[in-house]
C-alpha cells in the first residue's frame, strides 16, 4: 500500500538548526538534480534550519493525520507507505528532514524526475489523496489506485467538498496507518475503510482510476 499526498499550505517554521542533506532525502538519486537547482533558485528557504516533514506541515489533512500521536506501529507504517508530492523537493516521507518553504509546484519541473523516482511504486495499491494541482505530476496505474474523493449531502443531494474534504483524507490516512494489514486490492480497501466511513467504490471508466466516495 502506497498513499499519495499533498503538502500543507501551512507549515510550521523549524526551530532546531539542522542543515539539510540532500543526499539523505527520500528518491535522492533521481530527485538531488531538481531539489538543488530549485533551492538555488529560492533563495529565501533556510536550508540550515530543518526538521522533519511530520513536523513542518501543519495543515488541516496533516492535523487530522495526527502523526504524532500514532502508535509507534503506525508511525513506521505511515513512514513507507506515505508519499508527498512537494513543490520544492518532489517526492518525500514523513521522516525526511527538509526545511520550511512557501513556493507552489510547478508541475513541468517535476513531471520527467518523478516519472523515474516514482516508476514501480504502482507495483502496490495507491491510495490517492492528492489535491488536483498535485496529481498532475505524476499518474500511477490507474487499474491499481484508488482515488480518494469527498462528498457532503446537502438537501438529499452530493455536494464535493473542497477544502474540508482535506480533513476527511487525513482521517483515512490515519485509519489506514493505524491497520495491522494493508489493502492489496480496491475491493479490500473499500471493505476496511466501510468499517469506518460512509463509502462506496467506483468503478474505474475511461482509463480512469477507481474512486472511493466518502460522504461525511
Amino acid at each position: 500500500m502506497k498513499i499519495l499526498l499533498p503538502p500543507s499550505e501551512k507549515k510550521n517554521e523549524p526551530k532546531k538548526r539542522n542543515a539539510l542533506k540532500l543526499d539523505a532525502l527520500s528518491f535522492q538519486a533521481d530527485l538531488t538534480t531538481t531539489r538543488n537547482a530549485l533551492l538555488k533558485k529560492h533563495k529565501e528557504v533556510d536550508i540550515s534550519h530543518c526538521d522533519v516533514a511530520s513536523n513542518i506541515y501543519s495543515g488541516v489533512l496533516y492535523n487530522a493525520l495526527d502523526y504524532t500521536s500514532l502508535s509507534t506501529a503506525a508511525q513506521a507504517r505511515a513512514n513507507s507507505s506515505i508519499v508527498i508530492i512537494s513543490a520544492a523537493f518532489g517526492a518525500i516521507r514523513l521522516n525526511d528532514v527538509i526545511p520550511y518553504y512557501k513556493f507552489k509546484i510547478d508541475p513541468a519541473t517535476w513531471k520527467k524526475p518523478l516519472s523515474l523516482a516514482l516508476n514501480g511504486l504502482d507495483n502496490e495499491l495507491v491510495i490517492d489523496c492528492r489535491s488536483s494541482t498535485y496529481a498532475t505530476v505524476w499518474t500511477p496505474d490507474p487499474s491499481k489506485t484508488v482515488g480518494i474523493r469527498v462528498f457532503k449531502k446537502v438537501a438529499g443531494r452530493l455536494k464535493v467538498i473542497t477544502h474540508m474534504s482535506k480533513l476527511t483524507r487525513g482521517e483515512v490516512t490515519r485509519y489506514l496507518v493505524s491497520q495491522a494489514k494493508n489493502p492489496r486490492t480496491p475491493n479490500e480497501l473499500h471493505k476496511l475503510l466501510s468499517k469506518e466511513f460512509n463509502c462506496r467504490l467506483i468503478q474505474p471508466e475511461d482509463k480512469k482510476s477507481w474512486f472511493i466516495d466518502v460522504t461525511t
